[in-house]
């Protein structure tokens, strides 16, 4: 099996930084995709950055220049360093595995507060 934990959520002050991190543990396939997403109260997941084993990288449009993703393929562990952040940031922040052909995992979130 394959678990997914997540630290590194709080509470910021608009302007301010966090480094969200997601360590994976379990059969991990060589080839995957990390990502973080992230759900605001009454709004859908969205995809907020992606990177592969070979660290391609995607961001959403809303973070681009404020964000980072990078990984560490030998802890299996991606990270999201998040600059400038804004209140419309606010969400509960979530990590993927696209595991190969061993299917999809969640991490269990964690919250992200900026406030104004």
């Amino acid at each position: 099996q394959v678990q997914l934990v997540e630290s590194g959520g709080g509470l910021v002050q608009a302007g301010g930084s966090l480094r969200l991190s997601c360590a994976a543990s379990g059969n991990i396939f060589s080839i995957n995709v990390m990502s973080w997403y992230r759900q605001a109260p009454g709004k859908q997941r969205e995809l907020v950055a992606r990177i592969t084993t070979g660290s391609t990288t995607n961001y959403a449009d809303s973070v681009k220049g404020r964000f980072t993703i990078s990984r560490d393929n030998a802890k299996n562990t991606v990270y999201l360093q998040m600059n400038s952040l804004k209140p419309e940031d606010t969400a509960v922040y979530y990590c993927n595995l696209k595991n190969g052909p061993l299917g999809d995992y969640w991490g269990q979130g964690t919250q992200v507060t900026v406030s104004s």
